[in-house]
């Protein structure tokens, strides 16, 4: 049987990741990888997390299933994060092993409702959407959204996009902080995106991945927000990966908005049943600690300070990486961990062979990567291989 099937490429962070951790240099950075990293280069466990750690140490009695539906608290807990107000009962949704498993999970949902489904994707985008939608029968239809070379959002490109599509077609947006342009919808942006899916019957597929971590909690999901009160019809992928530091538990969830309280609960059913078929039951851990930090109120002032402070840390490097050289002043204006730099593959190159710099193949940074005492020495190992081109 497996005589049939064809080597894969190997992922490329994966193997930068080896070519990192073998380089003996001094001074070499990594801005490959996609985590948050602190003033001393870790990924530290929030100190919320690790005290929620300590309570379900003390309190769990049981390690059982939880169902396909996952925790539901945990799942209702995170509402009032994501959504403000809660919508009421036309909003429904279940915990997922992840951001992923949640897209994922929506993407399934999306081919249930109509197999073969239209998903637009601005380009470019996190590379594992598009096989994310396809390998579920979906069609994805790229369309420009940031121009690189300008550092610009092609605004006039994504509503030609929006407004060639029609009622059955969806719309993948990142809620904030993009990955990997960090170049996000203002507000005036957000509402004129509202109107043109209501006008045209498209549903937005939100992924929320990096909440808290570009402007703040309330402020990254306005757009997610806005999109709830003006559309009948919403699916939002949620990510406790980021914002609490949970990578290797795989925290998510699935939220769908319906147009009513019935066709909610019809929507959950068929999550239930994706899920059951998809992983069975989700991991427990990593919800538990979020459920148990978002139920003291003592915990998660801890956890949003944390999380406050995650934030300003990556604004302050954008803020240096924008004072020390005039042509990186957009990222200042970029939010979130991630924007990618107009650089060509020999620069790419040039960087982690001669100036022990480390970033993906496409131009893609991670800034929680530097440390404000890096500025200096990224700043020039750009301007050695020739930035901007």
């Amino acid at each position: 049987m497996f005589e049939t099937l064809a080597a894969q490429p190997a992922d490329a962070l994966l193997a930068l990741i080896g070519l990192y951790r073998d380089d003996p240099r001094p001074g070499k950075l990594d801005l490959g990888v996609g985590v948050y990293r602190d003033e001393t280069g870790a990924t530290p466990i929030m100190a919320a997390v690790k005290r929620a750690e300590e309570i379900l140490l003390a309190t769990r009695t049981t390690k059982s299933y939880l169902g396909p539906e996952g925790d539901l608290v945990f799942v209702d807990l995170l509402k009032p994060i994501a959504f403000g107000a809660d919508p009421g009962p036309r909003l429904t949704g279940v915990q997922t092993p992840g951001g992923s498993g949640a897209l994922r999970l929506a993407a399934e949902l999306i081919a249930a409702a109509k197999p073969g489904a239209r998903v637009l994707v601005g380009q470019p985008t996190w590379p594992n959407h598009a096989p994310i939608l396809t390998s579920a029968g979906l069609t994805v239809v790229p369309h420009p959204f940031f121009d690189v070379a300008r550092q610009t959002i092609d605004f006039a490109a994504v509503k030609a996009a929006i407004a060639a599509a029609g009622p059955g077609d969806v719309a993948l947006l990142h809620g904030c902080c993009h990955n990997p342009a960090g170049a996000d919808l203002d507000e005036a942006q957000w509402d004129e995106i509202a109107e043109l899916l209501a006008a045209r019957g498209v549903t937005p597929l939100v992924d929320l991945a990096y909440q808290g971590l570009g402007r703040g909690l309330d402020a990254d999901a306005f757009g997610t927000r806005r999109l709830v009160a003006r559309l009948p019809e919403v699916l939002v992928a949620f990510s406790c990966d980021k914002n609490f530091g949970l990578y290797r538990e795989r925290v998510g969830a699935l939220y769908g908005l319906a147009r009513d309280a019935d066709t909610a609960a019809t929507m959950r059913s068929n999550m239930a049943a994706l899920a059951r078929v998809n992983w069975s039951m989700p991991p427990d851990h990593g919800a538990a600690i979020v459920r148990t930090v978002l139920e003291s109120p003592e915990l998660t002032a801890l956890w949003r300070d944390e999380l406050e402070r995650m934030g300003a840390r990556v604004r302050a490097v954008r803020a240096a990486l924008a004072a020390a050289e005039p042509r990186l002043a957009t990222l200042a204006r970029q939010q979130g961990m991630f924007s990618t730099l107009p650089l060509t593959k020999p620069q790419i190159d040039r960087l982690r062979a001669e100036h022990a710099v480390y970033m993906a193949g496409s131009g893609r940074i991670n800034l929680a990567g530097l440390q404000v005492a890096d500025v200096p020495a990224f700043v020039a190992a750009l301007a050695a291989v020739g930035f901007p081109g």
